[in-house]
């Protein structure tokens, strides 16, 4: 069996920590983006953060960040390091965080999450009050956005998506069905009447909505069995699902909609539903996270939470909702 020298295990701890310091500091700056902010979250000094990467930096002998008086990125060499060190670093993190709850007897720290812009208004904000007095030690960061969900750069814990889900590296849980329904307000239908097919659609004022692909999504619909996609001529586009309905509610032209959107407005007769028999019905509203053996504790109880709240929603438009 190898020995060490008292003077050698000094040597190699202090190598180590300055290692662990220096790829601590390294996740920080990535993460954020900025060696400022790194030190505010890391709760240290910013020259504490540079020298801690420049050692890091003289250790492994490359430069791992471009820096200027205006922005942070990371090299070629510093991008695959960051690929390297972010499981690591998440399981240690995680490691702490569930013995922190073991201690305290009660689920505490920060839970990320992200949401599209609609979904995540209409529905996941308003359930976090109650979520949050259940456990006060969880702290809620929720973030709306309708791009593509980078669950280790930006840190999120669990988030919120809509359509189809062909993601093998999250775990994806339908929470309910996703329906999307043509709609018009009663003045349109009154004033213009409505489209008796998926062709006449094209004979009347539409609303369309921008992805933040920068994409105009198309509408979708199954008839016969078959699915069939339109993409009609807009009248008005925009990149906000809530101004795609505010414009229909005044009366401006036909849309395609989330169900979630619009059931109450259909239920009180503000909207009507265009051809609901052609609605597609391979959609859903998804609760995903990365596919870990452990979650932490917080994320665990948080999932059980949203899923039992939102499934108790009556976001689902069941029935033909025909003009009056």
């Amino acid at each position: 069996m190898n020995s060490f020298s008292a003077a050698e295990s000094d040597a190699l701890a202090s190598s180590f920590a300055t290692t662990y310091a220096g790829v601590v500091a390294f996740i920080a700056v990535a993460t954020e983006g900025s060696f400022a902010r790194a030190a505010d979250r890391l709760g240290i000094g910013r020259s504490a953060v540079s020298r801690s990467i420049l050692k890091l930096e003289t250790q492994l002998d490359t430069r791992l960040f471009l820096r200027t008086t205006r922005s942070t990125t990371l090299t070629s060499e510093g991008e695959l390091f960051y690929e390297y060190c972010s499981p690591g670093v998440e399981r240690i993190v995680q490691a702490v965080e569930e013995m922190r709850d073991l201690r305290s007897g009660a689920p505490r720290g920060q839970l990320r999450l992200c949401a599209t812009a609609g979904f995540g208004r209409k529905v996941v904000a308003p359930l976090l009050s109650g979520f949050r007095a259940l456990y006060p030690d969880i702290a809620v960061d929720l973030v709306l956005d309708s791009n593509p969900t980078d669950f280790i750069a930006k840190r999120v814990d669990v988030a919120f998506r809509n359509g189809r889900m062909d993601d093998s590296q999250v775990v994806a849980k339908q929470l309910i069905p996703m329906q999307l329904l043509v709609c018009a307000s009663p003045a349109y239908a009154q004033e213009c009447g409505l489209p008796a097919s998926v062709e006449e659609i094209a004979e009347h004022r539409c609303i369309t909505y921008r992805l933040a692909t920068g994409r105009v999504e198309e509408w979708e619909f199954r008839v016969g069995g078959v699915a069939r996609t339109l993409l009609p001529k807009a009248a008005c586009t925009f990149n906000d699902a809530d101004l795609v309905l505010q414009s229909v509610l005044n009366g401006e032209g036909l849309a395609q909609l989330a169900g979630y959107q619009v059931c109450e407005l259909l239920r009180r007769g503000q909207l009507v539903a265009v051809l609901p028999q052609y609605a597609p019905d391979d959609r859903g509203h998804y609760l995903c996270y990365l596919n870990r053996r452990h979650l932490p504790t917080r994320t665990r109880v948080f999932i059980d939470y949203i899923t039992l709240q939102v499934r108790a929603l009556d976001l689902y438009c069941i029935g033909n909702f025909s003009p009056p």
